[in-house]
């Protein structure tokens, strides 16, 4: 496949990989088939964590941003700045017609004002409405299983969010799956410490629900038992071995998460896959990727 795809390559891959997906998993359809409701996700609300997209970024980071505004996406989530400043990142958006609502920066451990807010300042620059902090919850031997690790780190996270607010810039976090393990000598996960110690002012969630299945926890229990702070979901489906999968072409029913979004205080809905673009695949299948999970995401019905 050619490194870059004009719209009719794109979805004509985007179908060849869906009668593909269609015999390769014959129980997925359910996630994405048809509903009687007349709900839907708002398109202006589907987004795409550039993550995805790394390698075909790295080959050709403005026709990319052209391509998926092509697609319809009109917000993405940066996940860093592919080698430019935030200036010319922001200048390539524009170009594109797309806004970085959000963007993926960790918070500095130990936890520095002074560096936070120097990444604050280019948050603002690019435009983000959202920063988030990526990662947490594995540690030199595996899984960290220390409550008191947990409790520290979300501390800092109020701290991050507190200052994040001060410059207009709603603060998340994500997950991954290692925050569900059960804490030593506790009844909490690493996941309960981190959405009760934290204070809503200041920290929201952006819940990744792949991680989250794989995590053991169903995204629809996370959202009755923390409702209104999960403003931000990453789109990731699940294969039948528990790895990627484009969205639509797994085993999560999406529409039953989605019918959970007032509950949830859910504003965006990102799609993202891992290794789309990594070996065996190419970094052009990244841009199928996403033109089939925006197409799945306007169609789905819940």
């Amino acid at each position: 496949m050619p490194q870059s795809l004009n719209r009719r390559q794109l979805l004509g891959a985007a179908a060849a990989a869906g009668a593909a997906a269609t015999i390769a998993v014959p129980g997925a359809a359910h996630a994405g088939g048809p509903h009687h409701s007349s709900r839907r996700v708002p398109k202006d609300q589907i987004s795409v964590q550039l993550y995805t997209l790394r390698n075909q970024l790295n080959i050709n980071l403005e026709a990319s941003l052209a391509e998926l505004a092509e697609i319809g996406y009109t917000r993405v989530e940066h996940a860093g700045f592919v080698g430019r400043t935030a200036a010319q990142f922001r200048a390539a958006l524009d170009a594109a017609g797309l806004r970085a609502t959000s963007g993926h920066v960790g918070i500095p451990q130990p936890f520095n004002a002074s560096t936070w807010e120097a990444a604050l300042h280019d948050a603002n620059i690019v435009g983000n409405k959202f920063i988030v902090h990526p990662f947490f919850g594995q540690g030199a031997n595996g899984p960290v299983r220390d409550a008191a690790v947990y409790r520290a780190f979300a501390a800092d996270l109020n701290k991050a969010g507190k200052l994040a607010r001060r410059a207009g810039i709603s603060f998340g976090y994500h997950n991954h799956h290692a925050e569900f393990f059960r804490q030593n000598g506790t009844k909490q996960t690493g996941m309960d410490i981190l959405f009760n110690e934290t204070d809503n002012r200041y920290v929201h969630f952006e819940v990744d629900l792949f991680w989250a299945f794989r995590g053991a926890h169903d995204p629809v229990d996370l959202i009755k038992e923390n409702r209104g702070r999960i403003k931000q979901v990453h789109v990731k489906d699940l294969d039948i071995n528990a790895s990627f999968a484009d969205a639509g072409d797994g085993l999560i029913d999406f529409g039953r998460i989605f019918e959970h979004a007032r509950e949830a205080g859910l504003i965006e809905y990102i799609v993202e896959r891992d290794d789309a673009g990594s070996p065996p695949r190419t970094p052009a299948d990244a841009l199928v990727t996403a033109q089939r999970a925006y197409t799945y995401l306007e169609g789905l019905r819940f």
